[in-house]
Parts: structure tokens; sequence; C-alpha cells
């Protein structure tokens, strides 16, 4: 009979190395699934549920003219510490972008949401943002000044005022998101992504047109 071999030992320098590779991996994937979760998802309130609306290919869902639900009272403090209450804008086009200025997608959009809010202000368009998750509420002012944003942001460090949409309703479900408010205070569309400037025009430009 031949004598049984013991197991081959590896070097304990590869077992070390090939742990430390696998550890790395697993980190570098946890902190991508954080900053996803992080910059995706609003905690809030709803889903899209019996809402009514059509969902686009791109990101963008719209709701009929006769279908669209009332925007939920939104008011508070700027981030300049002003009072701001949404329904002082009935009878505009309400543009509200819900933003962090950790988030990167939202830094990206950042320059479309500017343009597209200077070249409309003359056709009855306002932009409103709703600055959230930022608990220092310093690099949310600097964030503004950087980019020149030309409106008003709501601060809203812990999200209380994205619960205030309904569950069922075209409801801000991600960071970023965007809203498009008709002249009569009705939500008429939504983005649940990053917003390019032929994307807001796009848009916009049906609800101007309304009369």
């Amino acid at each position: 009979m031949s004598a049984s071999r013991a197991p081959r030992r590896r070097p304990a320098g590869r077992r070390t190395a090939r742990t430390t590779r696998t550890a790395t991996l697993a980190a570098g994937l946890a902190a991508a699934a954080l900053t996803l979760s992080a910059c995706g998802s609003g905690g809030t309130s709803g889903g899209s549920g019996d809402t009514n609306f059509v969902a686009g290919t791109g990101g963008i869902s719209t709701a009929a003219k006769g279908e669209r639900g009332a925007l939920p009272e939104i008011s508070g403090k700027t981030l300049k510490g002003e009072p701001l209450d949404l329904a002082d804008y009935k009878g505009k086009i309400l543009v509200v972008n819900v933003w962090g200025s950790w988030c990167p997608p939202c830094r990206a959009e950042m320059k479309h949401l500017v343009k597209v809010a200077n070249d409309t202000k003359d056709q009855g368009v306002q932009f409103v943002g709703l600055n959230t998750r930022d608990p220092n509420i310093a690099p949310a002012v600097k964030f503004e000044k950087e980019n020149e944003v030309p409106y008003p942001s709501l601060y809203d460090p812990e999200g209380k005022l994205m619960l205030r949409f309904p569950k069922g309703s075209l409801n801000p479900q991600a960071i970023p998101s965007t809203l498009f408010i008709d002249r009569e205070g009705r939500i008429a569309a939504r983005a649940l992504k990053p917003i390019n400037e032929e994307e807001l025009r796009r848009t916009l430009d049906p609800l101007i047109a309304e009369k």
C-alpha cells in the first residue's frame, strides 16, 4: 500500500494576499451599494400605485390634464433663511427639483436646471429647489453659490417635506427627482432621475402651451 499524502499547504503570504483582495472587493461593493441607496431612494411614502399616469421610457412619468393630483402643502425656510410657500406660485408653472449637495447626479444635472430656469422665467415658469439630506447647511449654500442657482431652495435636511406627498401620487421617490406643476397647482409630470436640458424643455413646452 502507498502511504497517504498530506494535503499541500499554500504559502501563508499567498493566503493573506488573497484574503486581503477579497475583503477589499467586498468593502468596495458595500460602499457602492450605499452610494446607490443614498442617492437613489428618497425614503418617501407612496409609490406608483393608482396614479393614472403614463410612465415614459426615459424615466419621466406624465399625467393627463384631467387626472393630475394636487401638490400638497409645501412650505418652510429657504437656504437663506427666508419663508417660502409653494402655494404662492399658483398661476405659474412650477418646477420642483429635489437635490442634495452630497449627490453626484444632482451636481451633474444642475447646469441644465439653471440654464432652463433662466431661459423660461419670462414664460411664467418658476423653479424651486428642495434641498434634502444635508444635515449641515453650509455645503448646500456653497453648492448653490458655485452653480449660480437663480432660484430659491427650501431646506429640508430630514426629508419631512418629501413625506407630505400622498401614497399613489407622482411623488419624489428618489434623489434627484424633478416635479412639474401646472398653473392650477397640480402635478403634471415627474422625473425620477437626473434630467438634462432637452428633457426639461420637452416636458415644460406642453405645460407652457396649455391654456
